[in-house]
C-alpha cells in the first residue's frame, strides 16, 4: 500500500504554527481578507496592520497563515506570486452566506482534519507531517509524546533531514493539543480548537494517549466520499478498483485517517452508488470486496467532489 510519507516526491514539513492549535474562527479570519476575485494578498500577513486586521498578536497572525495553508484554504498561484488562491470548496463554505461561515458544522472540522492528517489539496504542499505521521503510522494501542518524538526523529534521519528535537517536541505538542486541548486563561488561546470536537484522540492517563476508533457519527458520508475520491486520485489514479482493505486500513485512507472501524467503513461504502450517481460502485462478490470507479474525466471528478461538499452540509 502506498504511504504518502514514504514517497520520494514527498517533502516533510514541521513547525509554522507557532505552537498554537487551529482555532475555530481562524480560517474565517483569513478568508475574510480575500479580494473580490478570490485571491488573497500574501502581504496581508506581514504588513504592519496585520495585528489590527486579525485582532491577535504577531505570532498568532503567523499561525493563522500557517493553518490556512495547511488546511488548503490558501493555495499558491501559478500566475501571480504575490497572492494566494482560495479554492472553490473553501469559498463555498466560508463566504458570509455560505455553507458554514462560522465553522460550526462538524464537516468543516472533518475537512480540515483530512487536509492535515490525510492528503493535501492537489495544488498544495503538505505542511503537517507530524499530523500525518501520528494518524497513519502510529498503530499502537496507546502512546506518549516522547514515543512520537522518538519515532519522528527516526523518520527524519531516514529522510536525511536535520530537524531539532525541540522542533519535533513543539510539533507533537501542537498536534495533541489540537485534539485534546488544555485549559488556558488567555481568551484567544482558550478558544476551543477546531479539531477537538471530532473525538479522535483521548488522554487515557497523564501523558498517555490513544485513538478513539468507531463509527464517527458526526462524519458525513459525503466528506468520507470526498476523501475517498482524493485518496484514489492521489495514490491510486491508475487503478479502476480499490480494495476494501486499502480503503479501511491503507496509509492516508479515509478509514485510517478518520479512525473508523471496519463495519462503519463497509456501511458507508454500501451507499456509494446512490450517493455518487453511479460514478463509484461497491462490489462484494465471491469474497472480493472492492470499489469500482467508472470512466470519468478529471472535470467530472472535480464536479463530483464539489457536489459531495455541498451535500455534506445538508446532512445535519
Amino acid at each position: 500500500m502506498e504511504n504518502l510519507l514514504e514517497l520520494p516526491s514527498y517533502t516533510p514539513h514541521f513547525s509554522g504554527h507557532e505552537t498554537f492549535p487551529l482555532k475555530q474562527m481562524w480560517l474565517k479570519k483569513s478568508y475574510d481578507q480575500k479580494n473580490s476575485d478570490n485571491t488573497l494578498d500574501k502581504a496581508t500577513f506581514t504588513q504592519e496592520e496585520a495585528i489590527g486586521v486579525f485582532g491577535v498578536g504577531k505570532n498568532m497572525v503567523s499561525s493563522i497563515k500557517h493553518w490556512s495553508l495547511a488546511c488548503g484554504l490558501l493555495e499558491e498561484s501559478n500566475t501571480n506570486k504575490g497572492v494566494f488562491i482560495i479554492p472553490k470548496e473553501w469559498d463555498m463554505i466560508l463566504q458570509d452566506k455560505g455553507l458554514d461561515p462560522f465553522c460550526e458544522n462538524p464537516s468543516t472540522a472533518w475537512l480540515a482534519h483530512w487536509r492535515l492528517a490525510g492528503l493535501p489539496a492537489a495544488n498544495s504542499k503538505h505542511r503537517s507531517t507530524t499530523w500525518c505521521y501520528i494518524f497513519n503510522n502510529i498503530t499502537s494501542s496507546s502512546f506518549s509524546r516522547d514515543n512520537i518524538v522518538e519515532r519522528l526523529k527516526d523518520y527524519a534521519e531516514e529522510r536525511n533531514l536535520k530537524i531539532s528535537e525541540a522542533t519535533l517536541k513543539r510539533d507533537v505538542e501542537a498536534c495533541i493539543r489540537s485534539y485534546c486541548p488544555k485549559s488556558d486563561n488567555n481568551i484567544e488561546e482558550n478558544a476551543e480548537p477546531l479539531l477537538s470536537e471530532l473525538g479522535l484522540l483521548q488522554e487515557e492517563s497523564r501523558g498517555l494517549f490513544s485513538f478513539k476508533r468507531g463509527q464517527k457519527y458526526s462524519l458525513s458520508d459525503h466528506i468520507f466520499i470526498f476523501s475517498l475520491i482524493e485518496f484514489w486520485e492521489s495514490l491510486y489514479s491508475e487503478a479502476n478498483t480499490l480494495s476494501f482493505e486499502t480503503i479501511a486500513y491503507g496509509p492516508s485512507s479515509p478509514g485510517r485517517v478518520f479512525k473508523l472501524d471496519e463495519d462503519s467503513v463497509a456501511d458507508r461504502l454500501a451507499t456509494l452508488e446512490e450517493k455518487t450517481n453511479g460514478f463509484l460502485k461497491w462490489s462484494d462478490s465471491s469474497g472480493i470486496r472492492q470499489v469500482v470507479i467508472s470512466n470519468t474525466s478529471d472535470k467530472q471528478l472535480a464536479n463530483l467532489k464539489i457536489e459531495q461538499i455541498i451535500m455534506a452540509y445538508g446532512d445535519l
